[in-house]
């Protein structure tokens, strides 16, 4: 217990926010394969928290990019918030606070490399958020958020801030090689209703090119035709040359 104080202070030096109850910083971190291993614990686990968190840092981020560019479009303030908030994104966050290193596992989920699940530390990443909310109100909440976002918000200003469409380009390239248009399947579906994790392939013809993840299959797509674009280029020349002979 000792050093799993020691830890978490030293966790919160990197929020740079204290709690007044550690134990919301705790559940924030648990899993819930934790829990049932140690039923005698009360603790509880992250889920309903990382349910909070999402919620609230959808609103911090509207309102803040709002407020930074509140001249834009409706659909440009969506495509700039559905970046912020993706989940190819918060994992940068996740990496930088190294939140793999104090999650609460399983033994069996510390086996599978739950350390290093993005699903995994996003989440934590999310139930963090409410925690600090829980314990210090909306405005401790925001200050968090804005800290971790501050680099990201200070570009709001350029003039053209959307996701690129890797599907398009995708598609496009193929085209231009001579290969079958690009399809997209859901490789691998998991988590509960209201955080779905989805493994996404994309395919040319029967070849799979790339996969990716994503909490929507948008999201998933978007990831695995930016994955395949990038094994495109690594691959010679030669190889669709004797491909379409």
């Amino acid at each position: 217990m000792g050093t799993e104080s020691s830890d978490f202070r030293l966790l919160e030096e990197c929020l740079q926010y204290q709690f007044l109850n550690p134990d919301l910083l705790r559940r924030a971190l648990t899993h819930k394969s934790y829990c049932y291993e140690r039923l005698e614990e009360e603790t509880g686990h992250y889920e309903s928290l990382e349910f909070l968190g999402d919620a609230i840092l959808g609103f911090v981020v509207s309102d803040l990019i709002f407020r930074h560019i509140p001249r834009s479009t409706e659909g440009q303030l969506s495509k700039i918030k559905a970046h912020l908030v993706s989940a190819r994104n918060l994992i940068q966050f996740a990496d930088k606070l190294q939140l793999g290193h104090f999650l609460r596992l399983s033994h069996g989920e510390e086996k599978t490399g739950g350390r290093t699940k993005k699903a995994l530390l996003v989440d934590a990443f999310e139930a963090i958020i409410a925690a600090i909310y829980l314990d210090g109100g909306i405005e401790a909440a925001r200050g968090f958020i804005e800290r971790q976002f501050g680099s990201a918000l200070r570009e709001l200003g350029s003039q053209s801030f959307t996701s690129p469409d890797h599907k398009s380009s995708l598609q496009e390239r193929l085209h231009q090689l001579g290969q079958p248009e690009p399809v997209y399947t859901v490789a691998h579906e998991s988590g509960p209703d209201h955080r779905k994790h989805f493994i996404v392939q994309a395919m040319s013809g029967t070849d799979v090119l790339a996969q990716g993840e994503g909490r929507t299959k948008k999201e998933a797509q978007q990831n695995a035709a930016a994955a395949a674009l990038k094994e495109l280029d690594a691959r010679p020349k030669h190889h669709w040359r004797a491909k379409n002979e």
